[in-house]
C-alpha cells in the first residue's frame, strides 16, 4: 500500500480570472471568463531575479484543473507532489499552472472548435502570457513545459507536434493515441445509447443535462459526442455534433472518420513540419499502462517506433497499469521536465 502523504501544502496556491476572447463565442454558450489555479513554490516570496520556470498542467476529459489539488488518500495532490519533489531535491522551484477547462460536454481536447471554443489559442496566446505578465516566470519558450494525462496528454502531444517553438519540453501521460482503437470500439455503445434519443445528440444531451445523475455509459457516449465536436464539427448538425457512422448500421463514414484521423498523433506525426516542431524542443517524454483500458498502449507503442524510426529524441515508457490510477507517474516526467528546462 502506498504511503500517504500528511505534509500540508507548502506552496501557495493563487487563483487568477482570465477573460477570453478566445472562448468566447463557444457554441455550447460556456463561460468565456476562466478560472486558473497557479502554484508557486515555497521560497517564492523571497523571488529570484531569474524567475522560475513554467509548467502548465492540462486537465483529462471530466476534470479540471481545480481537481489537481483535491486530497488523496494513500496520495498526495499534485502542489503536494511538488513540494515532495522539491524537498528530495528531484525538482527545483518552480510554477505550475493549472486552467479550469471544464466544458458542458464534460471537458475539452484543449483544441480549437468552434463548438467547445478555441482552446489551443486561449492556452497559447492567452494563458501563458497572462503568467507571464503577472508572476515571476523566466520569459520565452525555452523555459516552458505543458504535462497533462488522457486529454491533457494528448494535448501536451499535439503541442509538441504543432507548437514545439513555443515550449521547451512536453511530457504526456496515457495521451489520446490510435484513435482507431480507442474511439472505435466506442462507437456502437453510444449509437446504442443514442437509439432511445431518436439519434438525436440534441435530445440526449437535453436529457442528460436534466438528470440528477449520468448513468451506465452514458459518459463514453458524452465523451464520443465532445470528440465529434473538437475533431470534426458540422454546420447544421446540432451543435455541430455528428457522428461518424451511418445511424442504422453504425458503418464507418469513411469521410467524416478521416477528419477524426486527421487528429491522431499517428497520422500527425507523419507530417514533416510535425517533426521539425517536435526536434525544437529540449525534451519530449510519454509514458502509458500495458493494461489501459482505452487501449492507448498499442498507439503509443506505435507512436514511439515513428518517432524512432524519424530521429526524434524522446522517452517513451511502459509501465504495469490502467489509464487511470497514474499520478505516481509524475514523479518521473515532472523531474524530466525541470532538466530539459534547465540543464
Amino acid at each position: 500500500m502506498p504511503t500517504h502523504n500528511f505534509t500540508r501544502p507548502r506552496g501557495r496556491i493563487v487563483e487568477i480570472t482570465i477573460d477570453s476572447a478566445a472562448l468566447k463565442d463557444n457554441q455550447l454558450g460556456d463561460p468565456h471568463e476562466r478560472s486558473v489555479a497557479v502554484y508557486l513554490p515555497p521560497d517564492y516570496e523571497r523571488g529570484e531575479d531569474s524567475g522560475y520556470p513554467m509548467f502548465v498542467a492540462l486537465a483529462a476529459f471530466g476534470g479540471s484543473g481545480f481537481k489537481l489539488l483535491n486530497w488523496h488518500s494513500f496520495g498526495e495532490s499534485l502542489p503536494q507532489r511538488i513540494d515532495r519533489l522539491i524537498a528530495e531535491g528531484e525538482l527545483g522551484p518552480v510554477v505550475v499552472v493549472m486552467p479550469d477547462g471544464f466544458t458542458s460536454l464534460g471537458g475539452n481536447q484543449w483544441i480549437d472548435s468552434p463548438v467547445l471554443g478555441r482552446w489551443e489559442s486561449f492556452v497559447l496566446d492567452e494563458l501563458v502570457p497572462e503568467i507571464e505578465a503577472q508572476f515571476d516566470v523566466r520569459q520565452g519558450p525555452a523555459h516552458r513545459a505543458v504535462f497533462g494525462h488522457s486529454s491533457g496528454g494528448y494535448a501536451a502531444l499535439v503541442h509538441a507536434m504543432k507548437h514545439g517553438d513555443r515550449w521547451g519540453a512536453v511530457a504526456s501521460h496515457s495521451g489520446d493515441v490510435g484513435f482507431e482503437l480507442l474511439y472505435g470500439r466506442e462507437l456502437p455503445s453510444a449509437l446504442m445509447q443514442l437509439a432511445s434519443c431518436d439519434n438525436d445528440p440534441q435530445v440526449f444531451l437535453d436529457k442528460l443535462w436534466a438528470a440528477d445523475k449520468i448513468r451506465g455509459g452514458q459518459f463514453n457516449t458524452l465523451m464520443l459526442l465532445a470528440m465529434a465536436a473538437s475533431y470534426a464539427p458540422e454546420d447544421g448538425a446540432p451543435l455541430g455534433i455528428r457522428l461518424p457512422i451511418d445511424l442504422d448500421t453504425c458503418a464507418r463514414d469513411l469521410g467524416r472518420w478521416a477528419r477524426w484521423l486527421a487528429h491522431d498523433p499517428l497520422e500527425l506525426v507523419a507530417a514533416p513540419e510535425s517533426l521539425e516542431s517536435m526536434r525544437r524542443l529540449r525534451g519530449l517524454y510519454f509514458d502509458c499502462g500495458s493494461r489501459d483500458e482505452y487501449f492507448t498502449h498499442f498507439g503509443s507503442r506505435a507512436l514511439a517506433r515513428k518517432l524512432v524510426d524519424a530521429q526524434i529524441n524522446h522517452v517513451y515508457q511502459e509501465f504495469e497499469g490502467g489509464h487511470s490510477g497514474v499520478s505516481y507517474r509524475l514523479d518521473v516526467s515532472l523531474p524530466f521536465l525541470y532538466r530539459a528546462l534547465t540543464d
